[in-house]
């Protein structure tokens, strides 16, 4: 059943928001929290059927919103009033928000039903899912592997049909790297697009709240109400780009043949199965609606990962220095896991007096490098197509290097860089894994992204 079919269902009075969520409230009681099968949540929402049942008066009044009755899982990083915001850390395990992020008033002014506070990535450092204080998320599609990261736990319930939607946050690919793994849809929207107020962040330059669901529409309808303009937010832009013509030119002409950007020289970056499935998929979509494919220069992704670090590295080391143990909980340093210590640390040394202007300073020069190669190639093509991960997730507790953690976001690093938007969406499997396509256009073009999406997604 498709988000906008279960939306009609709820508001026809077919089922109930209190139905919905006790519907789900069950099936995580059974396969998430006593047996934990997937450790998708770390906490559930005590009030959560309270809350479906004032929602379904507002259905009886015809007064409900656009969200009416869905379950909506909670990355741990994202302040929910009242519920655990603990970054999924020892270090703020008793850490209840005084006070709603602007994507959750959003959320509740719509009806939306906040489930759960989801697992994540220790404070966002982690691309596998395993790095959680609490212990590992499973991939609901292949329980011995990694379900990736950072958003593990609100993708991971998505995909286990624990909610109706999820809201992840996406620093360099911790929504879309997931998404692929699971087999969901997970949108980065561009920088600016969506608030950032309420949410621990973990390097501010990049992050980016974004949805997570099982189909486009669903994707589409959570970002539609949590976009725009807030005042609690200074990066947040209001943007003409979102209109209702979406595949025109920059003159404003109805569009002929659109054309589709590949990377020259992808198959080198992953392996020869997702390669191959991704390949065979862009020729699908280009023969069913006439499209041109352009190879464009591999540029972004030579540099990304490197450029990346650095800046993770100093903004992490900044931000986390308020958790100094006399305002929030622990101190940092004291209870953290070992991929967030290296983070500080290497953040630390990086900030030293002797390396200014050695590694950080340098590290925005090649992002805006980046940002720079990718508006060159959006004038030479309408979107860019590639894969979302470069390999398929590796098994739980298995021993891989640093490097080829950092690498799983290849592909989906430079989209943050540059500030524009992203999604990943399901392409196929490999044996039984999933695999992700992932669609980047322009800043603010994200309605033109979503049309391409719900193209892929009819093939």
């Amino acid at each position: 059943m498709t988000t906008l079919e279960k939306l009609k269902l709820i508001r026809g009075g077919k089922l109930s928001a209190e139905e919905n969520i006790k519907s789900f409230l069950k099936e995580i009681e059974k396969n998430d929290q006593k047996g934990k099968k997937i450790n998708a949540f770390l906490m559930l929402n005590p009030k959560a059927i309270e809350e479906a049942r004032e929602v379904d008066k507002k259905i009886k009044n015809r007064e409900a919103g656009k969200l009416a009755g869905l379950a909506i899982a909670v990355k741990s990083n994202i302040c929910v009033q009242g519920l655990k915001a603990s970054c999924a850390s020892k270090t703020l395990e008793h850490y209840r928000a005084s006070f709603n992020a602007s994507v959750i008033e959003k959320i509740k002014e719509e009806d939306g039903i906040i489930i759960g506070m989801a697992n994540m990535d220790e404070f966002a450092c982690g691309s596998s899912g395993e790095t959680s204080a609490f212990s590992v998320t499973k991939n609901p599609q292949a329980l011995e592997l990694v379900p990736g990261g950072s958003s593990s736990g609100s993708v991971a319930a998505v995909s286990a049909g624990f909610c109706d939607l999820a809201l992840g946050s996406d620093t360099g690919g911790s929504i879309r790297n997931p998404a692929s793994h699971c087999g969901v849809v997970g949108v980065k929207p561009s920088y600016g697009l969506v608030s950032r107020y309420g949410l621990i962040d973990l390097a501010m330059s990049l992050d980016q709240i974004g949805t997570i669901a099982g189909d486009v529409e669903g994707a589409k309808l959570l970002l539609d109400v949590i976009k725009g303009r807030d005042d609690k937010d200074a990066v947040t832009l209001v943007s003409d780009n979102n209109s209702k013509d979406k595949l025109k030119d920059k003159a404003g002409n109805e569009k002929g043949v659109l054309t589709i950007g590949i990377i020259k020289g992808i198959d080198k970056y992953c392996t020869k199965e997702i390669s191959k499935l991704i390949d065979d998929k862009i020729k699908k979509l280009a023969k069913e609606y006439r499209l041109e494919i352009k190879e464009i220069s591999p540029k972004i992704i030579d540099l990304a990962v490197q450029t990346y670090y650095p800046l993770v590295y100093v903004e992490f080391f900044s931000g986390t220095r308020k958790f100094d143990g006399r305002r929030f909980g622990r101190k940092i340093e004291d209870a953290c896991g070992k991929e967030v210590l290296r983070r500080i640390l290497g953040g630390g040394e990086i900030s030293k007096e002797e390396y200014h202007g050695t590694y950080y300073r340098k590290a925005l020069m090649a992002k805006q490098f980046i940002k720079k190669e990718l508006e060159k190639d959006f004038e030479k093509v309408d979107f860019i197509i590639l894969p979302s991960v470069p390999r398929l997730p590796h098994r739980l507790n298995s021993k891989i290097s640093v490097e080829e953690m950092y690498n799983y976001d290849m592909f989906t690093i430079p989209a943050n860089l540059a500030g524009i938007c992203a999604m990943s969406l399901p392409c196929g499997k490999v044996g039984n894994v999933p695999v992700g396509i992932q669609l980047m256009c322009s800043a603010f073009e994200e309605e033109k992204m979503f049309d391409i999406a719900e193209k892929l997604e009819r093939l």
